[in-house]
């Protein structure tokens, strides 16, 4: 598919409207519409060679799904029915949503989950994030110093969205960019 796909699961809603915030920066010509994965086939989201996945933080560093909390579908379930696909060739961006005051000792910490899924397949992860700006004990979404993919705190620095949002598509959106090119 000559676009960037872009897929979320939400639990509140927040997720879906970041999501959307993405997509409406990239714009139409470049970014397919956001489609929450309790809605889609493992199918759905293989036509992209560029993609942009967000997810919420719920339970304890898990991915969140029932089995986490959350009372629909979520990444959990999507990622049953995904299996184990090749994504050699497919470029990934994340996002995630956490409450650095409310949750501290595990900030975030659900988007490393995706990102450890998603590399193990063979996908190219790009997007790391840097810490700077956020006060937390632990984030498991933490790798050498940066967080795996941007990170959002929509409940306490919300302030910080539209900035964080476009600092991150700065970097992110030429190397997404670069796959849609390289599919044509």
């Amino acid at each position: 598919m000559n676009q960037i796909g872009i897929f979320f699961g939400t639990e509140t809603g927040t997720t879906r409207l970041v999501a959307k915030k993405l997509q409406q920066k990239l714009g139409d010509a470049i970014a397919a519409k956001p489609i929450n994965v309790n809605r889609i086939t493992p199918a759905q989201l293989l036509q992209y060679d560029a993609l942009i996945l967000g997810t919420p933080s719920y339970g304890v560093g898990q991915i969140p799904g029932r089995g986490a909390g959350c009372l629909e579908a979520n990444w959990a379930e999507f990622l049953e029915s995904f299996g184990t696909p090749d994504l050699s060739g497919k470029r990934i961006a994340l996002f995630g949503l956490g409450a650095q005051e409310r949750y501290s000792e595990r900030f975030a910490s659900s988007l490393v989950q995706l990102h450890k899924i998603f590399k193990s397949l063979g996908a190219e992860m790009i997007g790391d994030w840097s810490t700077e700006g956020y006060v937390f004990e632990h984030s498991a979404s933490v790798i050498d110093g940066r967080f795996v993919g941007l990170v959002i705190d929509q409940r306490t620095q919300s302030m910080h969205t539209e900035a964080r949002i476009d600092a991150w598509l700065a970097t992110v959106k030429p190397l997404l960019l670069e796959k849609l090119t390289s599919a044509v």
